[in-house]
């Protein structure tokens, strides 16, 4: 019996040069004695650059929510954005306990980090800027955080650092469908494979009664 081929995994304009180490995707059906063919293997979420402002400390108020911070009267400017997903493998089965950080920049395009802060770059304060959680036993996290918003050389995006329990892990990003920088950013088009590059943009819907004027998307994260 033929098993299914796994995958291979392969700010500004200063960091256009990075791109995914990538190849297509190679999913041969297989049957089994009744001539059903077994469920392809997931495709998996392509490794994308760690990029210059992955968060230097994460002291103080660091959850899955970063629209509402300790201590702040206010909640971010943006909008509301709830992501949720789940970390599984290539087969499909539910990954648990795997640490699950997302850091972005704020309403203004900054990042929460000393080298895109300063006199004349003051980020949100009310905005977390990053967050972590841990996947419960079907593999779910979830974070409450703001629609990313474009800044000079890249499109919306969000980053993903996912630790495997007992090692191993992925770096990757998220991307907003439809968003007209897309077709612009050198990085989601170096994902070379159509179908990675597509699992990593992300559909937005109204959150509805969940929280009014607020979106939401599912990102699903496999990993190899």
């Amino acid at each position: 019996m033929r098993r299914p081929v796994t995958p291979t995994l392969g700010r500004r304009s200063l960091i256009l040069g990075a791109a995914s180490l990538l190849s297509g995707p190679r999913a041969p059906l297989v049957l089994g004695t009744s001539a059903l063919a077994a469920a392809p293997a997931k495709v998996l979420t392509p490794a994308q650059t760690f990029g210059p402002f992955y968060p230097v400390e994460w002291t103080g108020d660091a959850d899955n929510d970063l629209v509402q911070v300790t201590g702040e009267d206010r909640s971010a400017l943006g909008t509301i954005m709830h992501i949720s997903g789940r970390v599984l493998d290539v087969g499909g089965i539910a990954i648990a306990g795997a640490a699950i950080e997302i850091w972005q920049c704020d309403g203004h395009g900054i990042y929460r980090h000393p080298r895109d802060t300063g006199f004349f770059r003051k980020n949100d304060q009310a905005f977390q800027g990053r967050g972590r959680c841990v996947s419960d036993s079907s593999g779910r996290f979830s974070f409450r955080t703001i629609r990313p918003v474009a800044y000079p050389g890249r499109t919306p995006h969000v980053h993903f650092k996912i630790d495997r329990p007992g090692g191993g892990g992925l770096v990757t990003q998220m991307y907003i469908l439809g968003d007209p920088g897309n077709d612009r950013d050198a990085i989601l088009n170096g994902i070379r494979d159509a179908a990675q590059r597509a699992s990593v943009i992300v559909g937005l819907r109204p959150a509805g009664d969940h929280e009014q004027g607020a979106l939401a998307g599912v990102f699903d994260i496999v990993l190899g």
